[in-house]
């Protein structure tokens, strides 16, 4: 198998928080909404993230433990989307730094808990320089 595009579809009783959340913070475009499953676009032709509400016992809801790596097209995009963070009282997981993985970046949370690290790369130390394939 080898799928041409990924995507998640993270399943919440309520979609009204990600409605909010995801175009007002990460300027996403609703691409789908048919009440109780939405999808959201990123940019043009960009990536794509979708909720959905239980539609079965099956579909449990989401309980934590994800993490979204958001990269950015530069420094001063991370800068802004910090300053923005701030500015909204989102909450701060991980200040806005440099780290010697090779990036520069910070952590918030979604108003379900997932993890949003926001980052951009910049020249890994020489500890981890190894580590790239």
């Amino acid at each position: 198998m080898r799928p041409i595009d990924i995507s998640a579809t993270i399943v919440v009783e309520d979609l009204a928080p990600a409605r909010t959340f995801y175009t007002k913070h990460l300027d996403g475009r609703l691409i789908f909404d048919c009440g109780w499953y939405i999808g959201f676009q990123f940019g043009q032709d960009g990536p794509t993230l979708h909720f959905m509400q239980p539609q079965s016992p099956a579909h449990q809801p989401y309980r934590g433990g994800l993490t979204y790596n958001l990269k950015l097209a530069d420094a001063a995009k991370v800068e802004e989307a910090h300053r923005e963070a701030v500015a909204a009282g989102l909450p701060l997981l991980m200040p806005l730094e440099d780290h010697p993985w090779g990036d520069r970046g910070f952590c918030t949370l979604d108003p379900y808990g997932v993890s949003l690290y926001v980052y951009v790369d910049i020249e890994p130390s020489e500890e981890f320089k190894q580590y790239y394939l």
